[in-house]
């Protein structure tokens, strides 16, 4: 079984520490080193990989500091992206499976947030259900501001996403839920679900507590932006295509 430890550093960013068998360890996104550094050391543990979804500096700012103590340990970054993640030792592309702790390992490209951005994805593997990190492309109730891309890519991306298992847990790298869900009824108020998620999340963060991860079929039941097919977003925005949809309610949650 693989281990998944979520530290909350900075002002809402996730880092996910995976711990396997033996001491070893891999980390997603660290945007500081010190919590990593901290937790690996308590454990005994080794990092033997870094993961990286797209190069955003609250994402791999703490790279460097854990290769000093680290420096035989992998980086694994977008191929595409080796100029704004310099320090990759492997870059990866679009349908690449790797091996992490003897768990498979899917590499999704998700272009969107930014042009390079991918997602890894561990598949249901007997009774350790299956993962997706997938940086700022979905948030729980969300997904990323269209930086680089463009709404018919953030669309695609969204749709490989949704095809996935509906048990994958979501491991989003910020704590943006509540404000996602006050957006997403803005927009969507007469969805039951989205109404009962809203009142789960009140009180989570009411007692200090994550909202990451999510899951998939959580996210096609209440997510806005996973749901530009749905008749009532389609009424609320004045579109039909799925990305003019998506394209709009972007442009609202911009500015909301």
């Amino acid at each position: 079984m693989l281990e998944i430890q979520r530290l909350a550093v900075l002002r809402d960013n996730y880092i996910f520490v995976l711990i396997g068998s033996a001491g070893r360890a891999a980390v997603v996104d660290p945007a500081i080193a010190s919590p990593v550094l901290e937790l690996l050391e308590k454990r005994k543990l080794s990092l033997e990989v870094v993961l990286h979804t797209h190069h955003h500096s609250d994402h791999i700012g703490g790279t460097p500091e854990l290769l000093q103590h680290w420096p035989k340990a992998q980086v694994w970054a977008a191929a595409a992206d080796r100029e704004r993640i310099p320090f990759q030792t492997r870059g990866l592309g679009a349908g690449e499976q790797l091996d992490l702790f003897g768990r498979p390992l899917h590499v999704l490209s998700v272009p969107g947030h930014t042009r390079a951005h991918i997602a890894y994805y561990l598949p249901r593997v007997g009774e350790a259900g299956p993962e997706l990190f997938c940086g700022d492309t979905l948030f729980a109730g969300g997904c990323g501001r269209l930086f680089e891309g463009t709404a018919a890519q953030m669309w695609a991306s969204l749709q490989q996403f949704a095809a996935l298992d509906p048990d994958t847990q979501v491991w989003c790298a910020h704590e943006y839920t509540q404000a996602n869900l006050r957006f997403a009824l803005s927009q969507d108020p007469t969805n039951q679900a989205l109404q009962e998620r809203w009142q789960q999340v009140q009180e989570l963060r009411a007692s200090n507590m994550a909202t990451v991860p999510s899951r998939i079929d959580l996210e096609l039941a209440t997510n806005p932006f996973m749901r530009c097919k749905d008749a009532r977003l389609q009424a609320a925005t004045g579109f039909i295509d799925p990305v003019e949809v998506l394209a709009e309610i972007r442009t609202r949650k911009d500015n909301f």
